[in-house]
């Protein structure tokens, strides 16, 4: 008899690479880029950087620290890596030695970043055009020399909307991002969109498309069906099967009673491996008996190791089988939407964890 205790953690690169070059077509004639902070949203941003580089070709790529960009610059020899939070004393050896491109977004950080220059690098520089969190104000903008506006390589910005197609801020923050590119940065080759303003149209992609979450499987046009492949299975295994009578509660706080006899399945799976414990009582697994596959509901509160799975109707299941977590069939996306958030948190929080045993689809 096989008993398994760990949750699964697969990972296909192929899917990744596949995505990649969908999307590269979606946004052409403007290059591709990829976005690989949070260590790859939790993936590995060494594993993903590179099948993004061998198998893909991509040669432009998006960390939010510099202590990202130096875990895979040495993976990527002639990549050019950006630095979404742009360049601090807390920074500025690791992107010298790792030659990597900070995103300048305030005056504060352009002032730090002429007094700590490095020759052979030119910046990108951030204006704001409607979502107002980092970057640089429209009334800041006539501070900059022409000296000033000589220090930079690229400009960027960051839609608020992009996800609603028919989003008003979509038309203004376009005309906001083109009257103040022409303006102050004519010269300049620029970049308004991430992964979801590539399916507003090639207006949107200028000469570089941010692709972020829609690489890892997320339907970030969630107004069509998603042309994303999964990118990321979870798994977990069966502990223990039991037997629950008529009126017995289940998990902390027994916030589920039994109204009638039901068998359980404990699966080796919890909200320390990631799982929201917001999907108490709202989730769902699946198991697969006989070729069939069959829903489990999660009952009673998600606990740190393990959630409690209503299978009363599915017969032959066994210890040890695993309980189907996370696939194409019920996708990140299900996942963030039953949980009250969104598949980018799910992702994020699945392969921060250890405890997964990790397995790894190369790319061919």
């Amino acid at each position: 008899m096989s008993i398994l205790t760990r949750p699964i953690l697969e990972i296909n690169l192929q899917n990744l690479i596949d995505n990649y070059k969908n999307l590269q077509k979606l946004c052409s004639p403007a290059e591709a880029a990829a976005v690989v902070k949070d260590n790859a949203y939790s993936l590995g941003a060494p594993e993903v950087s590179k099948a993004l580089y061998d198998f893909a070709k991509c040669r432009t790529f998006f960390v939010a620290h510099a202590v990202e960009g130096a875990t895979i610059a040495p993976l990527l020899p002639d990549a050019k890596i950006y630095v979404l939070q742009g360049i601090g004393e807390d920074s500025a050896d690791l992107i010298k030695k790792h030659h990597l491109f900070p995103v300048i977004t305030s005056w504060d950080m352009f002032e730090f970043w002429k007094e700590n220059r490095i020759p052979s690098i030119k910046p990108a520089v951030y204006i704001e055009t409607g979502l107002n969190r980092l970057g640089f104000r429209e009334k800041d903008l006539p501070r900059f020399s022409e000296k000033d506006k000589q220090e930079f390589g690229l400009v960027i910005s960051h839609l608020a909307c992009a996800d609603t197609k028919e989003h008003f801020m979509n038309q203004h923050q376009l005309q906001k991002f083109i009257e103040l590119k022409n303006l102050y940065f004519p010269k300049l080759k620029a970049s308004l969109s991430a992964s979801d303003g590539a399916f507003l149209g090639n207006d949107f992609c200028f000469d570089m498309v941010r692709l972020g979450a829609a690489l890892y499987g997320i339907n970030t046009a969630p107004y069509r069906q998603n042309q994303m492949k999964a990118v990321v299975t979870v798994k977990a295994p069966v502990l223990q099967i039991s037997d629950l009578e008529k009126g017995e509660f289940v998990g902390y706080g027994a916030t589920y009673r039994a109204a009638s006899n039901k068998k359980l399945a404990i699966v080796s799976i919890g909200y320390g491996d990631g799982i929201p414990r917001s999907l108490s009582n709202i989730g769902k697994v699946y198991f697969k008996t006989f070729g069939q596959l069959h829903e489990a509901r999660i009952i009673g509160k998600i606990s740190m190791d393990n959630i409690i799975c209503d299978v009363t109707e599915i017969s032959g299941l066994q210890v040890g089988d695993l309980a189907i977590v996370l696939d194409s069939d019920y996708t990140l996306d299900d996942i963030g939407r039953d949980a009250g958030t969104i598949g980018y948190e799910v992702l994020s929080r699945l392969g921060k964890n250890p405890r997964y045993k990790r397995i790894i689809i190369p790319a061919t």
